[in-house]
């Protein structure tokens, strides 16, 4: 083992878990990130140095006894990235890492091009409350525990398994979770098809006598997957489904959780939306075939507290709302106005939109309109590059000028305040997966004394 562990991009929430436990385990841990953020600033808080500056000088010096974790996302021109190569420091991606950490434990994945940060999130707190416990690595920060990586001395680990660069692929597995596959991260994979056969290799990586929980509808080839399958929906009769479906106030539901076994009655979830009973029914579902009794999943579906930036309610009162989300995919954004509407029935949603990524933009423009014309109001962003260059034509109006709505504009970052309080705003929703979330505090301080 090394003592020293250095992170280059350490301010991501993949990242940032991994280097919580390096830290947990004793090790110095240090790291490099382009831009400071509430992220980074916790990890500082938590004795873990960060900078912001591309600087080799401070990379640790000793070669042998340092070991460089390294994200797909920093650019490969990066001379921190380039002097770890050149001097030869042992080093891996991120995905590598956390295969490594999880490797004879018993792994229980979640993945999917959307719903599996929640989704996991939740089946990580259900195993919390039960007697077993878990470790887990969540791609949000969950609101239960203000933090995405929890530690116990169990067996258990719950992964949030990631398909960009396909990370995935280096978990194997016991228990896995499928919430989605949908065209997405075209930059890495070129192709739809890609996208379904890399989900399948991730099938087939389940251990031999383990279980797939993949969503009804999502059509998979299975023919190289070992272990058990079951489906899952929001309420299509399948091994695992909710019935009985009734509104509670403020968009939450009760409903039935039907599994092979039998019935689960009055189950609710504590964090309001259609979406999030879905989640719910996979989590469940994991839950139960890893052994965890139905008394125990019921009561932590109530107290489940959500993660944040996921249908993330900052302000509520029967004037005005405002809540923020991650959605940065035509159907995240669908499903997450679609759940937002149930919790605020019949008010006006003002949405603000940042696109990330040229690729994603570019690939799924029309997806995007189609999406954000489930809006009342629409006011977006100029598109967050993250890793990527320009690409000539791309921009942030080839989603707007196909938006059906009438009300709709774009502007500049700095002018953003301004246009929102301009407006009447009844419900203020933000999307996105670039920066926008550092306007969420303003936000929020805005709509609670507007």
């Amino acid at each position: 083992m090394y003592e020293n562990y250095y992170f280059l991009g350490i301010g991501g929430i993949g990242m940032s878990a991994i280097a919580r436990y390096f830290k947990h385990e004793g090790k110095n841990v240090s790291g490099y990130d382009r831009t400071p953020s509430p992220l980074t600033a916790k990890l500082e808080q938590e004795g873990i140095e960060v900078h912001y500056e591309d600087r080799p000088d401070l990379i640790p010096f000793d070669i042998d006894n340092t070991f460089v974790i390294y994200t797909p996302a920093i650019p490969a021109d990066l001379e921190e990235f380039r002097c770890v190569q050149e001097k030869g420091y042992a080093m891996c991606k991120r995905s590598k890492a956390l295969g490594q950490i999880t490797a004879g434990k018993n792994c229980l994945a979640v993945a999917g091009t959307h719903g599996k940060t929640t989704t996991s999130t939740l089946l990580s707190h259900i195993l919390t409350n039960s007697e077993e416990g878990c470790s887990a690595f969540l791609g949000g920060i969950s609101k239960n525990y203000h933090t995405n990586l929890l530690l116990s001395h169990s067996d258990a680990v719950v992964v949030e398994a990631d398909e960009f660069d396909r990370s995935f692929l280096q978990l194997h597995p016991q228990t896995a979770v499928i919430t989605a596959v949908d065209a997405d991260h075209l930059d890495i994979y070129g192709n739809y098809e890609s996208v379904v056969e890399a989900f399948a290799q991730f099938a087939s990586q389940i251990a031999a006598d383990g279980t797939l929980i993949l969503k009804y509808g999502v059509d998979l080839p299975l023919d190289n997957v070992k272990a058990r399958v079951y489906r899952y929906s929001f309420d299509k009769p399948c091994d695992f489904y909710a019935s009985d479906i009734k509104h509670l106030p403020y968009g939450k539901f009760e409903f039935t959780l039907n599994h092979p076994g039998g019935r689960i009655e009055h189950c609710t979830v504590g964090i309001p939306g259609w979406v999030n009973v879905e989640n719910a029914v996979a989590a469940s579902a994991a839950a139960l075939c890893h052994g965890v009794p139905a008394a125990v999943i019921r009561s932590a579906l109530a107290t489940f507290q959500g993660v944040e930036r996921r249908i993330d309610i900052h302000f509520s009162s029967d004037r005005h709302a405002y809540v923020d989300d991650y959605a940065h995919h035509p159907n995240e954004i669908k499903a997450a106005i679609s759940s937002i509407r149930d919790i605020y029935p019949g008010r006006k949603i003002l949405g603000i939109f940042q696109p990330h990524l040229y690729t994603r933009t570019r690939d799924f423009a029309d997806d995007f309109a189609a999406a954000l014309s489930g809006l009342d109001s629409l006011i977006m962003l100029p598109i967050y590059p993250a890793r990527e260059e320009p690409i000539e034509g791309v921009n942030s109006e080839m989603i707007l000028d196909k938006v059906t709505i009438a009300d709709k504009v774009i502007v500049p970052k700095e002018k953003l305040m301004d246009t929102v309080a301009a407006r009447d705003v009844d419900v203020l929703v933000t999307f996105g997966a670039g920066d926008i979330d550092r306007f969420v505090k303003q936000f929020e301080e805005y709509m609670a004394n507007v």
